[in-house]
């Protein structure tokens, strides 16, 4: 049985932790609306390319644009990690690099090449236990400040599309955590290129009308895809950003829960190992009292 000093000393360790806690509960919820917000506001541009893709891409046909039509090939994948740069979230990197991995082992089992490109320490310390041969590059973001995500977008989508036209890959998929509410953080699959407009994207009905496009819808997507890529690796970015904000705060609240009733219990324990300790030297006196 630890004694009343082990007690003492195990209580205020608990009480410290618990004021680490609190803390990163309440800075992560501050960064949170930031964060909610930007992904928040992102949406609607996102979706309104996607439908403006989904629209020029079905008046283009089978000439549109290499990013559109691909190499012809699918051997070649270059699989695309998303994750935080930090952890204490629960299991909001593990659900991604979970997903990541299954994705490369169906991808491997299918006989495919698969090229890796982590976003976010937390992707690259899991995935480099089992697949570092398959790095590519990694995108580090610890440098952002203000959730400012604009320029390591473009960073990445510059440098894919560069990839792409290099013949480096035939198929680019983004994997990365969707932002829901604060207690649902949902892990995607996103193919990045060819470029491929969401299921769900809204199209618009012409009505039986005729539309010319000046320039070619050609022309219009060859400009129009390099942006639309950048477009969804920034909405990616944010939903990743204000996911991770939510899991956080989820998890450090949790934390903070856990330690205050550690410290009941420890109270409890404390309390009764102490009644002990005095009732064992009222016993000792009174004995002793009475022997004389």
């Amino acid at each position: 049985m630890p004694s009343l000093k082990d007690l003492k000393n195990r209580i205020s360790s608990v009480k410290s932790t618990q004021k680490i806690t609190k803390a990163m509960q309440m800075v992560a919820a501050a960064k949170l609306k930031r964060a909610q917000d930007s992904a928040t506001a992102a949406r609607p541009y996102a979706q309104r390319m996607a439908s403006v893709l989904a629209n020029l891409s079905a008046s283009a046909g089978a000439g549109g644009p290499k990013l559109l039509t691909g190499t012809g090939s699918d051997q070649t994948h270059l699989v695309i990690v998303m994750t935080a740069e930090r952890g204490l979230a629960g299991g909001f990197n593990s659900y991604t690099v979970k997903l990541a991995k299954q994705t490369i082992s169906d991808l491997l089992a299918e006989g495919k090449t698969v090229k890796l490109v982590t976003i976010g320490k937390k992707g690259r310390e899991q995935l480099a236990r089992d697949y570092s041969n398959l790095f590519l590059a990694h995108v580090d973001l610890s440098g952002v400040k203000g959730g400012d995500y604009t320029e390591s977008a473009l960073a990445v989508g510059l440098g894919l599309t560069r990839r792409f036209d290099a013949g480096e890959f035939d198929v680019a998929t983004l994997i990365y955590s969707q932002f829901k509410n604060v207690l649902s953080q949902v892990p995607v699959a996103q193919q990045l290129i060819p470029a491929a407009a969401p299921a769900d994207a809204e199209t618009v009905e012409l009505s039986g009308s005729i539309y010319r496009y000046e320039p070619s819808e050609s022309d219009i997507l060859a400009t129009l895809l390099p942006r639309y890529i950048n477009t969804q690796i920034l909405s990616a970015m944010l939903e990743s950003a204000a996911g991770f904000y939510a899991s956080q705060m989820t998890a450090m609240d949790n934390a903070t829960r856990n330690a205050g009733d550690m410290i009941d219990r420890l109270s409890l324990q404390y309390n009764r190992a102490r009644q002990a300790q005095i009732t064992k030297e009222l016993i000792e006196i009174i004995s002793g009292a009475e022997a004389l």
